[in-house]
């Protein structure tokens, strides 16, 4: 199986642009290409799926099994020619100071992938020799299949950094990039724009695939094996099917999901649409369970707000007792009103008892551990589970008595008490990936199943 781990010296090295560059030169020539993101991250993914025309899915060794990312890897690549992952921060960067986990270089040698590392070359010279050196050896079970410079200066920089690294190693140079414009991508609070809003996605490619072409050795890369074996047999479960029909709120307003989130739905039995909130004006026909995921609903705050069918027919849907579960963007538009920085406030569908401000700042970032303090749409009390949270707001009023959930910040430290739960209806800010425990997705789906009997019961 071919494939590599493209992994950077630190966070903002560009990564993600060297990552797409790969992505768009190869398809380019036909190669089919798998994408992955290590870590939490749901934007750069969305990028790699516009570019590789296939949902890229998340790797975590954190929240994740050893064996559920085999699992999801090995799937996701069984039809495909090339899997690329992108690398999360630093290649040696994960939870601790003094370990590995939920690290790139875990998730490369997990995998047996090659890794291509991007080295920043703004504003350095031989000291990148240095740097390059020191990733090479610092830790030898990791498979170093060599460098990629990006942010070169010109064809004299690439000649004086090529002298210094090839005088200080043997790996190979795959190729450079300069400073390009056509291939930049905006950012703003949480971090990169979204391919949705990248206009233009054949445009994109395009340009992504010329750089590519033009700087990269694609002939090189496209060669590159790893050790991991192809999909098993008995890696393809078979499951208890509960046929319910889920609609997922899935636009600009509401993008974050993890793809293997919605394939543990499907595998149960689940037929999983999707719909818009800031464009339909009614809930999709015929669903039993709605599933709203996180995005960026302040800056939609106002068309929302404005779409009263819609929040009127998500209300009754909600009254009716069918079920409802919520992370971050989409507790957010369940609340009653969302404030803006700018002062004003956009009433929003009323179904949780929420007031929720957004923040200049990051709030409550980092990995969590979730224990349910009750029964709710997730599964039973005691049940512990994995996830992420991501936000630059915070719940100004409540008024819900039993939080569902007591939530522990891996990064801080800090416990609190979360999970806005009032009957079938589940808003947090913490994104769980059904894999970390797969009765996540069998209680979602049978508590829409129970909801659908009893509506069946009341006609």
């Amino acid at each position: 199986m071919r494939g590599a781990l493209i992994a950077g010296t630190a966070s903002g090295v560009g990564k993600t642009t060297v990552a797409l560059a790969v992505m768009a030169g190869l398809r380019s020539r036909g190669v089919i290409v798998q994408p992955f993101k290590c870590g939490p991250d749901f934007i750069d993914g969305g990028h790699h799926s516009a570019i590789c025309g296939r949902p890229s899915r998340n790797l975590d060794t954190w929240m994740l099994s050893g064996d559920a990312n085999r699992r999801i890897f090995r799937l996701a690549s069984a039809s495909t020619s090339f899997s690329l992952v992108e690398g999360v921060m630093g290649l040696f960067d994960g939870v601790a100071g003094s370990g590995e986990e939920g690290s790139s270089a875990e998730v490369a040698k997990l995998l047996g992938l090659p890794v291509i590392l991007v080295l920043d070359a703004s504003a350095s010279a031989r000291s990148l020799a240095a740097v390059a050196r020191g990733f090479e050896v610092f830790d030898p079970a990791v498979c170093m299949a060599g460098f990629i410079l990006n942010r070169v200066a010109g064809e004299s920089h690439l000649r004086l950094l090529e002298s210094a690294i090839r005088s200080s190693t043997a790996l190979p140079i795959l190729g450079w990039l300069p400073v390009e414009d056509s291939i930049a991508i905006p950012e703003r609070h949480l971090g990169l724009h979204t391919a949705a809003e990248n206009a233009g996605s054949t445009q994109r490619f395009e340009a992504f695939a010329e750089v590519a072409e033009r700087y990269l050795d694609l002939d090189s890369l496209s060669q590159i094996e790893s050790s991991i074996s192809s999909v098993s047999n008995d890696e393809r479960e078979s499951y208890e099917i509960i046929s319910v029909r889920v609609g997922v709120a899935r636009d600009e307003a509401f993008c974050f999901y993890y793809e293997d989130n919605l394939d543990a739905l499907r595998e149960l039995g689940a037929d999983v649409v999707t719909w818009s909130p800031l464009k339909d004006r009614e809930l999709p026909l015929g669903v039993d369970a709605l599933y709203f995921g996180g995005g960026y609903p302040e800056l939609y705050a106002r068309q929302l707000s404005e779409n009263h069918s819609l929040l009127a027919d998500l209300r009754r849907f909600a009254e009716a007792g069918r079920p409802i579960y919520a992370e971050c963007g989409g507790m957010m538009y369940l609340g009653e009103k969302l404030d803006l920085l700018d002062g004003t406030s956009c009433a929003m569908a009323g179904v949780l008892p929420l007031r929720v401000a957004m923040t200049e700042r990051l709030i409550d970032f980092g990995y969590a551990d979730v224990e349910f303090l009750e029964d709710c749409l997730l599964g039973e009390k005691g049940t512990v589970v994995r996830g992420h949270s991501f936000h630059c707001s915070r719940v100004a009023e409540d008024s819900l008595t039993h939080p569902a959930y007591r939530v522990h910040y891996s990064l801080s430290g800090k416990q609190l008490l979360e999970g806005y739960s009032r009957d079938n209806v589940l808003g947090t800010y913490i994104h769980v990936h059904f894999r970390s425990s797969f009765g996540l997705a069998q209680a979602f789906l049978r508590n829409a199943k129970a909801a659908q009997h009893l509506a069946r019961v009341a006609s």
